[in-house]
């Protein structure tokens, strides 16, 4: 049970600011390397087309994050926990299966990023970046592993997302924006199927599944468990600004990659890889806007395997109450990533398809998160208001007909 936080709850902005922290870990899920992958692709090949799926994908972001938050921080329970109550032996492990296949997805993605920024910087093989991102992520974790080591943990989390946004965003100094081109960006419309897929890789890669189960138990974890009111207001004001902050951080960072791609990259030839960009981005912007943007990618593989490996131990435990030490899950779930570099299937396409996989596992996420949050036994006076009720299954729904409209066009195109 975790202890009673002794956080001073005082109003204040120093009293708030001291609250935050949890949103800003879980923002790292929304800046991992499946996003580069996938938004650096959609601006090369669509141009502005796909900005309106960044725009509402980081909306329902931030709406879902603080679901998830108070989730964790009303009932003292994260979302995993609730639903291995509430599930019988059978569908919870078919539950959790699919979670995993979630997480392991993302830390595919996550340890194949770092690697390719490792090949970009210092012309390392993908493997043997493969192995350094996951020795260096076991010691990230060894941090958060220690007694108190969550602030630490949270301190070097936020210093990686400090550097991806420079990493990611420096590039646009140097960009020919076109502002009427950004506006009908705005305007949702796809071309074609494979448009279609790469919105729904957009969408999986923005709204991440695994972090939806872990921010109720970072949130929890950070603040502890109280049955008071009072305090839990205070708690929930802090989520707001927390979650407000971090994911429109994120959004700024994934817009900016995309508007990158857009403006610099659309029509060159070999941008439909990371390290093709890349050289593009070397060609048209220079050497050093290229190196920026690679220890960008660096760090957005460091940071996001990390989380990814936490969020992956919150959902055993809290599924199947099993509770595996996160240093040896992280040595366990590096081997598919591994494999993947191993056998020279191309890291950027795997990229891509894991963010597709991630989006088919969203609903699984959100559903029980938006019925459990909108549930007045579950969460008393701290229920979800009608407007977020509605907005979050317009929301849901949203997610699954994109996800469904996905299966007839792919299908409809082998037939």
């Amino acid at each position: 049970m975790p202890k009673l936080a002794t956080t001073r709850l005082s109003g204040g902005f120093r009293a708030t600011f001291a609250l935050l922290g949890p949103a800003f870990v879980a923002s790292i899920a929304y800046v991992d390397p499946g996003n580069v992958a996938a938004n650096l692709t959609a601006g090369a090949r669509y141009g502005y087309l796909l900005l309106w799926v960044l725009i509402a994908a980081n909306l329902i972001a931030m709406l879902v994050q603080y679901q998830s938050a108070k989730l964790g921080l009303v009932t003292g329970r994260s979302l995993p926990e609730i639903l291995g109550e509430r599930l019988s032996t059978g569908p919870r492990r078919i539950y959790w299966l699919q979670a995993e296949l979630v997480a392991a997805a993302t830390d595919i993605a996550e340890v194949l990023g770092g690697a390719i920024a490792l090949h970009l910087l210092f012309g390392l093989p993908l493997l043997l970046g493969g192995v350094i991102v996951g020795i260096a992520s076991m010691l990230l974790l060894s941090i958060q592993s220690r007694t108190g080591g969550q602030r630490q943990f949270e301190a070097i989390i936020i210093t990686l997302l400090a550097v991806i946004v420079v990493g990611f965003a420096s590039g646009l100094i140097f960009a020919q924006l076109d502002a009427g081109q950004i506006v009908a960006g705005i305007v949702p419309r796809f071309e074609g199927t494979n448009s279609v897929l790469l919105a729904t890789s957009m969408l999986g890669a923005t709204v991440m599944p695994h972090v939806i189960y872990l921010h109720s138990a970072l949130a929890r974890d950070r603040h502890g468990v109280s049955q008071d009111a009072g305090r839990i207001r205070t708690l929930l004001r802090a989520t707001r600004w927390d979650v407000l902050a971090a994911l429109s951080i994120a959004g700024v960072v994934n817009i900016a990659m995309l508007l990158l791609a857009a403006s610099s990259l659309r029509g060159v030839e070999g941008t439909s890889t990371i390290p093709g960009a890349h050289a593009a981005i070397v060609l048209v912007l220079g050497p050093a806007v290229g190196v920026v943007f690679a220890v960008g990618l660096l760090a957005s593989g460091l940071a996001s395997t990390s989380v990814g490996t936490y969020a992956g131990a919150a959902i055993m435990g809290g599924l199947l109450k099993v509770r595996v030490p996160l240093l040896l899950r992280r040595a366990i779930t590096l081997i598919p990533a591994l494999i993947v570099l191993g056998t020279g299937f191309d890291p950027t396409q795997a990229l891509v398809l894991s963010q597709v996989v991630l989006s088919f596992g969203i609903p699984f996420a959100l559903i029980p998160l938006v019925r459990l949050a909108s549930s007045r036994k579950e969460m008393g006076e701290f229920v979800n208001p009608t407007w977020m009720r509605w907005a979050s299954w317009i929301s849901t729904t949203m997610i699954v007909i994109i996800n469904v409209l996905l299966i007839v066009l792919v299908v409809g195109g082998i037939a």
